[in-house]
Formats: C-alpha cells, sequence, structure tokens
C-alpha cells in the first residue's frame, strides 16, 4: 500500500494544478497570488517554522530581483530604453534586416537585463514601428518575443529561472560557465529564429525600406543615471569574468552587481519613490513564497526519497532538456526549476546538467504564449495598445517548430 504523500507536497501540488488549469482560464487568479497563498497555508499549518521558513528564501534572489526591476523601471521612466532601441534599428534599410536587429539587439541585451524588463521596454517600440512603416504586428512581436527569451538563455541574469540555477552552488564562476557554455549555440538560435520567420512570414521579408522618427527622452536627468547604471552592470560583467579568469577570486555576487547598479538611480533620482513604488512587487512576493513552499516540500524528506528512486538519469542533459521544456509548459519555468533543482541535488548534477536545465527551463517560453512571463506581458501590452496582437495559434505555428530546432541546438552543443 502507497504512503500518502507530506502535506507540503500536496499544497504544492494543488499549486502546480491551478497554476496549470488558471493558463485555460478555469481560474481567475494571478500565478503570485496562488503561490501566496500555498505558502500561507503551510505557515498556518505549522508545516514549517518561520524561522526555518526565513532560513530557505535565498536574499541573493531577492536583492538582484529587486535591483533589477528599479533599473528596468528607470529605463523605461527615462525614455531612455526607447530612444535607445530606436538609435540601434536605425541602420536597417529592409523588414528582414530590420527583424534581424531585433533579434540580436535585443537578444543581446536581455543577457544583461531580465527578459520581461525588455519586454515591457520593446513592445511599444516594435509596434510603433510596426505601424508607421506598415510592417506585420505579429512578424515584430514574435520576433521580440523570441529575442528576449532566446538571449536570456546566455547569462545568469538574463531570466529569474536562471538567477536560482546561477544561485544554486551547482555553478561555479556563473558568468564564465553560462557564456562557454551556452553563448554560441544561443547566436545560432538567434540566427535560426530568423530563418524560421522567413519562413513562414516570406512575403514580409521584401525590399521595404522602413524610414525612422527618431523618439525622444522624455527625462534628460534620469536618463543620464541609467547611462551611468548600464555602465556599472558593464564594467562589473567585465571586472568579475577577469577576476576568475585570472585566478584572483570568486568575483562579484550577482546582487552584488545589480545593487551597484540600482545605487545611482536611488541615491541620485528625484524619482527615487516613483522608482521604488513601481518595482515589481508581486513577483518579489512569488520569489519569496516559492522558496517557502518549496522548502517546506525539501523538509518532509519527500524529494530526497523521489530522488533516490528515479536514480542519476534525471541529471542527464537530454532528459533535463525535454522535462524542463514541458515541465514548463504546465507549472511555468521558475517553480519547476527550483523543485527540478532539488532533484538534481542528488544526482551529481554536471555543469552541463545545469547549463542544460537554464536553455530548456528558457527556451520552453518560444513554444506557446504561456511558457514564459515575457511573452504573457507582450501579448498584454500589445492587445492594450491595438485591437489585434498575437492569438495562441499565431504563436504556437511558428513557436513548436523552433523550440523543437533551438533545442536540438542546445542537446548538440551541451552533448559535446
Amino acid at each position: 500500500m502507497l504512503n500518502a504523500p507530506p502535506f507540503p507536497v500536496v499544497v504544492l501540488s494543488v499549486v502546480f494544478l491551478l497554476i496549470a488549469v488558471r493558463q485555460i482560464n478555469i481560474v481567475k487568479l494571478r500565478i503570485w497570488q496562488i503561490v501566496v497563498a500555498g505558502a500561507a497555508v503551510i505557515m498556518a499549518t505549522g508545516q514549517i517554522s518561520l524561522q526555518a521558513a526565513v532560513s530557505y528564501i535565498d536574499p541573493t534572489v531577492i536583492v538582484f530581483l529587486a535591483s533589477i526591476f528599479v533599473v528596468g523601471e528607470a529605463l523605461t521612466e527615462s525614455g531612455y530604453a526607447q530612444h535607445l532601441f530606436y538609435s540601434v534599428f536605425k541602420p536597417a534599410k529592409s523588414v528582414g534586416a530590420l527583424v534581424l536587429i531585433v533579434l540580436f539587439s535585443v537578444g543581446v541585451a536581455s543577457m544583461f537585463l531580465l527578459n520581461d524588463t525588455l519586454a515591457v521596454i520593446g513592445t511599444p517600440v516594435v509596434l510603433l514601428f510596426a505601424e508607421k512603416e506598415r510592417i506585420n504586428p505579429k512578424l515584430m512581436l514574435l520576433s521580440l518575443a523570441f529575442a528576449v527569451t532566446i538571449g536570456s538563455v546566455a547569462s545568469p541574469i538574463g531570466n529569474p529561472q536562471n538567477i536560482l540555477i546561477a544561485s544554486s552552488g551547482d555553478v561555479g564562476n556563473p558568468f564564465i560557465t553560462f557564456f562557454s557554455y551556452l553563448l554560441l549555440p544561443t547566436m545560432i538560435n538567434l540566427l535560426l529564429a530568423y530563418a524560421v520567420l522567413r519562413l513562414f512570414y516570406k512575403k514580409e521579408f521584401g525590399a521595404k525600406r522602413p524610414t525612422y522618427a527618431k523618439m525622444r527622452i522624455a527625462d534628460e536627468g534620469l536618463a543620464r543615471l541609467c547611462k551611468v547604471s548600464l555602465l556599472i552592470i558593464g564594467v562589473l560583467v567585465a571586472a568579475d569574468i577577469a577576476i576568475v579568469s585570472l585566478g584572483l577570486g570568486g568575483g562579484f555576487s550577482l546582487a552584488y552587481i545589480a545593487a551597484m547598479a540600482a545605487l545611482p538611480l536611488l541615491a541620485l533620482s528625484k524619482k527615487r519613490a516613483t522608482l521604488l513604488k513601481n518595482i515589481d512587487w508581486p513577483t518579489i512576493a512569488f520569489f519569496v513564497a516559492l522558496f517557502v513552499l518549496v522548502g517546506s516540500v525539501w523538509q518532509s524528506g519527500f524529494v530526497q526519497g523521489l530522488a533516490s528512486g528515479l536514480g542519476a538519469g534525471i541529471g542527464s542533459v537530454p532528459v533535463v532538456l525535454v522535462a524542463s521544456v514541458l515541465g514548463s509548459q504546465l507549472v511555468s519555468n521558475v517553480p519547476m526549476v527550483l523543485l527540478y533543482l532539488k532533484l538534481l541535488a542528488f544526482a551529481h548534477i554536471s555543469t552541463a546538467s545545469a547549463m542544460a536545465l537554464a536553455a530548456g527551463s528558457t527556451i520552453a517560453g518560444n513554444m506557446f504564449i504561456l511558457g514564459a512571463a515575457s511573452n504573457v506581458i507582450i501579448i498584454q501590452s500589445a492587445e492594450r495598445r491595438r485591437s489585434e496582437a498575437l492569438t495562441f495559434t499565431d504563436f504556437a505555428r511558428v513557436g513548436v517548430l523552433l523550440t523543437a530546432i533551438n533545442v536540438f541546438v542546445y542537446w548538440v552543443f551541451l552533448s559535446i
């Protein structure tokens, strides 16, 4: 007779179920509300003590997220990000060239700013281009969505799930490790995204020659501080790589890099109160609650027993890639990664397996709209600005093929 699962596992299962049915509009709650409610049930029923709950919360992840949200909000509030995108897009002489520039410029930017931040900033810009130049808005929105997803794979600070993996202790020298394993296949996948988009939108890739109107910066003072913040990120990332490469130490933590980038904005901007107010607090609450919820499951001993039963196969690159892509479609990539990291702790995880988890959980966002929060941000933002945006079918007919190609490329590189 099978033993009943521990109560924390039951709560986690209910949370996952609610997240899954939410995607077909059965439940109207947001994901963060579901996870916070699950953590509240765990605390209220005494499944975990307050002291233990606090110990499971990773301060590095929380500080990083809060700090990078400040930088992202300042980039948007000042208008500097939109202005910068226009400057980058300007050299394009055709729709095809514009799509290529969007993919690579936004993709590279996603390596150093959260992909969700780039989704917020980029959506109004690409829609404005589509309207002014009479380009199919669906093509522009897909280009943006694929760029922020694929680009963020290659960096430990590109998206929330990568931050979790980089902070787990299983990945030494995060920037060097992510770049050495994932940068080249990510660049190849951005190029393949262009090829797939060209396949599905062949008529759009004609000889049109877009003309560009310069977008003004809304707040010059805040924009200057944004430049300082971006410079700090660039310098600290470069210094981190140099320090580790030369054997001079362990480099900087992700939280330190993000906090230093946010410091000029919080110390010198007159809009610091606005920036703090507009931090994505629901996402912060989501992570805090998720740490508590998964921590209680870990404390119950269920994960340890499950891992020993599954064996070392759960840590192989092909299994990790497939499981992370499919699992992310059901319960979202961040909860899936946090739980999978617990499972992999018993499989003597290799660096390649950790990178497979980063690649699979992130690239899952290319399959369906609900595979990544950045997709939802783009769609919702587009719907607020125009009546016609991307439908589930519009996304899936391109995304399923692209995801299969992306997974194959990462599998080849990670298996070498």
